[in-house]
């Protein structure tokens, strides 16, 4: 791989060859991983056991043009058969429920295949440890799938944070609502049966579908992570077994305060992750429902406008994300792109022994999966207790 310019990412030598466990008969994060890959221009759908039923696989596969003899119903099976093949996957992308992903990405990592994992990573911090001991055995990838940092505007802001363009962060909020649960639960969504149901989705439900996204962002953003929360679950749509609302309370490890809300009973919001961040020196917001802008507002100036492309005060770390130029909208469907990107240069890199270099990539990995995790259970205990702080570390 050779770096083309300090804008640019290395160009692939070849194609990558990605297997895919879940997410067929048109499940949305199915889709996501399978466009995100073929965007990137980096990878080769190869392989896949799309559904543990039979006729599902068999349809899943064909409908993604997998070949029949590597089209699988059983992940076990797929592990090691691809293995033992020549030209077998490399990666594999675990799409499926949360519950399942640690024996799942074990039997991979046994096979020495590379994991690019769905979030939440596991079940219990318990889990992550034990997947934390079987990555540091194999030296394995492991990624996480959180896809909206690559937006290069929300890059834009880690870069402009960390170059001190706000000077010392004293207050930062972040906030992620929709509004698909406003109204009754379908009785007949397989998704949403698993989605209420703690022995499969663990203690929470939106704070573990969108708020491990909130957290995720606002940590990478502003570069400091939250050392205790306190939180508060509610119901605020039509009566359900599990929360679909969470407020929390922040506080980041340099002192300063922040804020956490999420929910899916926000009548008018569809997938809007804001976040907002206030220094000594200014302030930065960005809203996922309009990727394509930040906003820098510092002291005493008039708000600047950043708008996605290249020049113009893009730095070289979001630049290198832009794939069109100004105008020419983007979406996350490219951001999935910059994700499959960086984590096929991660794999290609593992695979050919070399060493990135420093700042090329951010790509979320174990340790992130595991605060996740960690973050789940930490609001799930201070809501329990009723409201007190929690530790996150």
């Amino acid at each position: 791989m050779g770096l083309t310019g300090t804008e640019s990412y290395p160009k692939a030598s070849r194609l990558l060859r990605l297997g895919i466990v879940g997410g067929g008969q048109g499940a949305l994060v199915g889709q996501w991983h399978w466009t995100g890959a073929r965007l990137s221009n980096r990878w080769d759908l190869v392989a896949g056991a799309l559904s543990s039923d039979p006729e599902r696989a068999k349809a899943s596969g064909k409908e993604w043009m997998l070949a029949e003899d590597r089209t699988y119903t059983d992940y076990r099976e797929m592990a090691k058969a691809e293995a033992a093949r020549k030209d077998g996957i490399e990666a594999v992308a675990i799409c499926t429920p949360n519950w399942t992903h640690r024996e799942i990405a074990e039997v991979f990592m046994d096979a020495g295949i590379d994991i690019i994992c769905d979030k939440p990573m596991t079940m219990t911090p318990e889990d992550c440890d034990a997947l934390a001991a079987k990555q540091k055995e194999t030296g394995l990838v492991f990624a996480i799938t959180h896809p909206y940092p690559y937006h290069p505007m929300a890059r834009q802001a880690r870069e402009m944070i960390a170059e001190g363009a706000l000077g010392p962060i004293r207050q930062a909020l972040v906030e992620y609502a929709q509004d698909w649960a406003t109204e009754a639960d379908d009785p007949d969504s397989r998704s949403l049966a698993w989605r209420r149901d703690p022995a499969k989705i663990g203690r929470a439900s939106a704070t573990g579908d969108i708020g491990t996204h909130a957290l995720n962002m606002i940590e990478f953003v502003t570069g400091l992570k939250v050392a205790r929360l306190r939180a508060d679950f509610h119901v605020c749509g039509a009566p359900k077994a599990m929360e679909d609302t969470a407020f929390m309370n922040l506080a980041f490890e340099n002192g300063a305060p922040g804020a956490l809300w999420v929910t899916q009973a926000a009548p008018g919001n569809y997938c809007a992750l804001r976040f907002r961040v206030y220094g000594e020196k200014g302030g930065l917001e960005w809203d996922q429902e309009f990727p394509e802008i930040l906003k820098y507002r510092p002291l005493n100036e008039p708000e600047q406008v950043i708008v996605r492309g290249h020049g113009a005060g893009v730095r070289p770390a979001a630049e290198r994300m832009a794939l069109l130029p100004r105008g020419h909208g983007e979406s996350l469907s490219d951001a999935w792109g910059n994700l499959y990107t960086e984590i096929a240069i991660a794999v290609e890199a593992r695979r050919a022994g070399e060493t990135l270099p420093e700042g090329l990539i951010a790509l979320p990995g174990l340790e992130d999966g595991a605060r996740g995790v960690r973050f789940i259970h930490a609001a799930a205990d201070s809501h329990d207790a009723g409201g007190t702080w929690q530790d996150l570390e």
